[in-house]
């Protein structure tokens, strides 16, 4: 006997349809050099199929490898949904990686279509010039923003491709099984080895964070993910945003302590998301010229913290500390509290697989 509810595939294309049809007005807060960036769900999830449009007529096919080279930015939250909702699969590089080793992912990934933030030219143009067999599998270069694009191949501008394209792209029924999106280690043992994330996991994760057990995530929170949207899929923040209704903030390349804490204030972040050193280089501001009143929990992840970071209470009142021992590799996180701090103020470790202690 099989059940009267509803059956459907969990893919990302369900969360992009959920979020669009519920909550087209929420937004998407890009941080730029002169100022902010904001588009609705709704105006960015009109471009996310005109990308999906333009990838299609570039000749992109189920399957296929398109890769993103970006900071945390609107085009790259375009592309989490347009790339896997089309039933290609995304592959976050890590601009972070040494020449020799984007080459190798690239290649190792075969690649077809590379997505890149202009202002990343000077780190792509060297790898893309010294060509190989690495590269072999690269049809095309899109690329977006601000920045000199002179030493960079021929190229497609990505504004004339989403121009070219109307919203309303027929996005094709997909397995949740299937490959959603990719990435890679840092490399640290040897070459980076890769791994796949599928869409039904991705799905699950998403509403994992959401729920009241890990982060409680809801309309009235803004979400800042400070941890690159190459690193295991910014924990997961790109897609839970558009299951709950929660505000999306991007700092772009501005994740330095100054220009990072002047965004929380600014726009009032409730969440954020970053590895400890950028938390520490925070904690050097003076407290009196920060206001951080906004935030009800911060995460830091990739490397252990103290469970009482010096002078954290001094600008994080009120707000809690969690810990994520988070590995590219997997996707998802679990724990539990392990113990309040005081003040108002409480730790959670959480780390990947079994509870901790």
């Amino acid at each position: 006997m099989r059940s009267t509810m509803m059956d459907f595939p969990l893919t990302v294309s369900r969360i992009f349809e959920h979020g669009r049809a519920a909550y087209a007005d929420s937004e998407v807060v890009t941080n730029e050099a002169g100022g902010v960036r904001r588009i609705m769900f709704g105006a960015l999830a009109d471009r996310a199929e005109q990308l999906a449009a333009g990838l299609r007529r570039l000749g992109v096919e189920p399957g296929d490898r398109v890769a993103t080279f970006a900071w945390n930015t609107q085009e790259h939250q375009e592309a989490y949904f347009a790339i896997p909702g089309m039933g290609a699969v995304m592959h976050t590089i890590n601009i972070r990686l040494s020449a020799e080793q984007i080459r190798y992912v690239i290649g190792h990934a075969r690649d077809s279509v590379i997505i890149a933030d202009a202002s990343l030219a000077p780190v792509l143009a060297p790898v893309l010039a010294a060509g190989g067999d690495e590269l072999k599998s690269l049809r095309r270069l899109i690329v977006f923003g601000d920045g000199d694009r002179s030493e960079l191949p021929k190229h497609i501008d990505y504004e004339e491709l989403l121009a070219a394209e109307r919203p309303g792209y027929p996005w094709p029924e997909i397995e949740e099984t299937a490959a959603a999106a990719m990435c890679y280690t840092s490399g640290t043992t040897d070459r980076p080895k890769g791994v796949v994330y599928s869409h039904r996991s991705t799905f699950l994760h998403s509403l994992g964070v959401c729920s009241g057990e890990a982060l409680g995530l809801s309309q009235y929170d803004r979400l800042l993910p400070v941890v690159p949207m190459f690193h295991g899929n910014a924990w997961g923040m790109p897609y839970a945003s558009w299951l709950v209704e929660a505000d999306l903030l991007l700092p772009n390349r501005f994740t330095q302590a100054e220009p990072l804490a002047r965004f929380i204030e600014a726009e009032r972040a409730t969440l954020a998301k970053a590895v400890p050193t950028v938390w520490y280089d925070v904690l050097g501001l003076d407290p009196a010229s920060v206001d951080f009143s906004s935030l009800r929990m911060i995460l830091a992840g990739g490397a252990a913290v103290p469970r009482s970071p010096p002078d954290a209470g001094q600008w994080l009142a009120g707000a809690q500390r969690h810990e994520g021992f988070l590995l590219g590799a997997l996707d998802g996180l679990a724990g539990r509290p392990l113990r309040c701090a005081g003040r108002g103020t409480s730790v959670r470790r959480l780390s990947c697989g079994l509870p901790t202690g």
